[in-house]
């Protein structure tokens, strides 16, 4: 699984005109399945997110997570973050997983983060939507669980 995580003031989610999901201060995931990913890859990756430090202390710092803070995260299924732009220069998705497994493992993963106590909001699994981030800093992390070790 891969995350590409941003520190943001706020974000939302529009599907057409309907609001889907939106925070406050916090953490945007953009997160994809890849081919073989388990639920230790899932459990991985949301780990990473709830415990990233990348929130700032009372110093300004990077220092906090969202555990720590009580930000929440909003995640989006983004499968193109699997996108090969080795050859030529339309990307490849190859390495993607299949759209039905990958829906289930996307809710799995939701319910991992969830699980952790962070508050969550989502968008629409394959839906064409509009992502409004606010970011901050910028700060943007790459987590791939395939570099885990």
């Amino acid at each position: 699984m891969r995350a590409v995580v941003q520190r943001a003031r706020a974000a939302r989610l529009q599907v057409g005109d309907e609001l889907v999901g939106e925070i406050g201060p916090g953490l945007v995931a953009f997160v994809g399945a890849g081919k073989g990913d388990t639920d230790r890859d899932l459990a991985y990756v949301a780990d990473k997110i709830v415990h990233l430090r990348v929130l700032g202390d009372d110093a300004g710092k990077m220092n906090r997570s969202v555990l720590d803070t009580g930000d929440s995260v909003l995640i989006v299924s983004q499968f193109t973050v699997y996108g090969d732009v080795r050859r030529g220069r339309r990307p490849g998705f190859d390495e993607a997983m299949p759209p039905a497994e990958a829906e289930r493992a996307y809710q799995r993963f939701v319910d991992m983060v969830r699980a952790s106590g962070v508050r969550v909001a989502t968008g629409r699994f394959q839906a064409a939507m509009r992502v409004l981030v606010d970011n901050d800093g910028p700060v943007t992390i790459l987590i791939d669980s395939a570099r885990r070790f």
